[in-house]
């Protein structure tokens, strides 16, 4: 991979928890001897997990081709995994003896990675079935190997098939293995899962929304109100119904949050992770500054890690949509933090643990202090097998113990009903060691000012007559809007206990745990070079939301002069900062519908009015308290001090 400059911050590390490090690097994980004369192979265990829900036998269409090279992942079993999750609380709880005594990569990785020895039996096991490694993760986290797929299925005891599914609404054909794959059984305690095996990565998708032009005799609004088409019925009070917003400037996406010329994010990096690359990101968001009168980026401030040998599977993935994706999440947070070093790293393909290997570098360079992640599967948490979500759960958790703060986008197609055929939260904002990033529609005045601010789940209706009528597409009329719910897969973090309501959480992980501007008719304008040309368009979704997050989060770092960690401990124990997010009654006329990855919105220019909060899938909308559209609510002027601590 090539790196660019890189700011390293020298993290807080105790004796004491040197002294521990020291005593377990000496330790390994045992493997069981193998007879005299006897295989490794003579004897197998089953990798329980490791086929997504959507390989059953009846979506199954044939077989996969035999002489394809796949590139995969064998993900190694960190040692101790109570205690890592012990101590990633201990170091992110405020009032915990052990708060921000954090490991470095080589700390975590002497104390929980596995050792040098497993990595070495487990590549001479590969070699020996004709899979060649082609690298070992710094963490020794993941074997990267490649090998044709009948080879690969001799080594993991399984036949791979193609499988008839559906990702983000359209039909799609993956592959899978058709059984649990099978390793030794003395190899089975380290091994914790083959990624690459299978297509579920391709279900990972971005979180934004695809941006329209409005029809030039429709004019969309500055602010709040600015222009407001009388011509059609006015289905709210004066005051409540606006045209769509044109895209929010940084600096009234600055003012949304209460942030100062001091609230910088000076001293910090922040990391996205994403797939592919765009080659005028940095000229795009210099002339977008230029536009807005804000500061571009200063030479160094923008680095990329990048993969080596190119990039594959563009078409399979939507490179382009990456590449927006990848835009506006460095917006965004330049936006918010205008001073912090920003980061991207590329994976090269969303298929085959792309964005696992990316992110897990991210982890290991441990060169950023907050990551944000805009993506998640598209059709819900359990269509990512088991061992795989595991994988990465692993890799949150080293970055909590690093003291790396990380924000996930929830979605943007609500409950995911329509996509998953029931209700369903998504991959990765489930898992208990991120922060869920849900989203809010936005209305500021022309003073920068909030006139309202609600949940994001728009209903939408269509003029008809003189009358607005619900629309009636497959989801009824449901026009977009934050994931959120109950985890079907993860117990309650402790931070969520009394304070989400048990007949919201299900006695499970509740999401999502805060919000942030994600409402595409009250988005944020981002500059974009497509086809040659440079244009200004309003982005949504909670891909907006979760680098506004991370951008806070940075700020709030330049306030305590150290890293966050985890931020769920902290942002469930403030007492201020946090605006509780309740319905407002009103809505947007817009002349187009913005389409979202599994939403189904007419086409075309029309008269059509968007319903702000209006719980169109009857299961998400706001309310007082905790949310499963908020969360906790949305940051208002004093987040950054109260996550701060100061």
């Amino acid at each position: 991979m090539r790196i660019f400059s890189t700011v390293r911050i020298p993290m807080p590390f105790s004796p004491r928890a040197a002294t521990v490090v020291a005593a377990l690097a000496a330790s390994s994980a045992i493997v069981p001897a193998v007879a005299h004369g006897a295989s490794i192979d003579d004897d197998r265990s089953v990798v329980a997990g490791s086929t997504p829900t959507w390989a059953a036998p009846a979506a199954k269409v044939g077989a996969a081709d035999e002489s394809a090279v796949r590139h995969i992942q064998v993900a190694l079993s960190l040692r101790d995994l109570a205690g890592a999750e012990r101590l990633v609380k201990g170091v992110s709880t405020p009032g915990s003896p052990q708060r921000g005594q954090y490991l470095t990569n080589e700390q975590f990785t002497a104390r929980f990675g596995p050792t040098e020895d497993t990595v070495a039996r487990v590549q001479d096991w590969l070699k020996r079935n004709g899979v060649s490694v082609t690298g070992i993760s710094a963490n020794r986290h993941f074997v990267d190997a490649e090998a044709t797929t009948k080879t690969l299925e001799g080594t993991f005891g399984t036949k791979i098939s193609a499988y008839r599914t559906e990702v983000g609404g359209r039909p799609r054909t993956l592959t899978s293995p058709e059984s649990p794959i099978t390793v030794p059984r003395v190899l089975r305690s380290v091994i914790s899962a083959v990624i690459g095996l299978d297509d579920s990565s391709q279900v990972l998708r971005p979180q934004h929304t695809t941006p329209h032009e409005t029809a030039a005799q429709q004019h969309c609004a500055r602010w709040w109100g600015e222009q407001n088409n009388t011509d059609v019925p006015q289905k709210y009070p004066s005051g409540y119904q606006s045209n769509s917003l044109c895209g929010y400037s940084p600096a009234s996406l600055r003012a949304m949050y209460g942030l100062d010329t001091g609230n910088s994010g000076s001293g910090t990096t922040v990391g996205i992770v994403g797939a592919y690359n765009s080659d005028t990101i940095v000229n795009d968001t210099n002339q977008a500054a230029a536009q807005f009168g804000m500061p571009p980026l200063k030479a160094g401030q923008y680095t990329t890690v990048l993969p080596s040998g190119g990039y594959t599977d563009q078409q399979e993935c939507g490179a382009d949509g990456w590449n927006g994706e990848q835009t506006l999440d460095v917006q965004a947070s330049h936006a918010v933090a205008p001073d912090a070093n920003l980061r991207y790293y590329a994976a090269k393909t969303c298929a085959n643990g792309g964005l696992y290997d990316a992110a897990n570098r991210a982890v290991t360079d441990n060169a950023v202090d907050v990551i944000s992640f805009s993506w998640g599967s598209a059709t819900g948490e359990r269509d990512l097998p088991q061992s795989v979500r595991d994988q990465f759960n692993s890799i949150a958790l080293q970055a909590g113990i690093q003291g790396q703060s990380i924000t996930v986008s929830t979605g943007d197609a609500g409950t995911n009903a329509g996509v998953a055929g029931a209700p369903t939260v998504q991959f990765p904002a489930s898992s208990p060691w991120l922060t869920a990033v849900g989203g809010t529609s936005v209305g500021l005045n022309q003073q920068n000012k909030p006139v309202l601010v609600t949940g994001w789940e728009n209903s939408g209706n269509t003029l008809s007559g003189n009358q607005w009528a619900p629309q009636q597409d497959a989801d009824g009329p449901f026009a977009g809007g934050a994931g959120g719910g109950s985890s079907a897969l993860y117990g309650p973090p402790d931070w969520q206990n009394g304070v989400v309501p048990a007949s919201l959480s299900h006695g499970h992980r509740a999401l999502p745990d805060v919000a942030a501007l994600a409402d595409s008719y009250t988005g944020f304008l981002v500059g974009r070079t497509t086809q040659g040309k440079f244009d200004l368009l309003s982005y949504g979704g909670t891909s907006l939301a979760s680098p506004i997050v991370a951008g806070l989060a940075a700020n709030a770092q330049q306030i305590r002069g150290s890293r966050g960690g985890l931020l769920t401990p902290t942002l469930y124990a403030m007492k201020s900062g946090i605006k509780d997010v309740t319905p407002v009654r009103a809505g947007v006329f817009t002349p187009a519908m913005h389409a979202l990855a599994g939403v189904a919105v007419p086409g075309g220019t029309g008269d059509y009015l968007v319903d702000f909060d209006a719980d169109p899938q009857k299961k998400l909308h706001t309310a007082a308290g905790w949310d499963t559209v908020t969360g906790l609510g949305s940051p208002e002027p004093g987040f950054v001090t109260a996550l701060a601590g100061k």
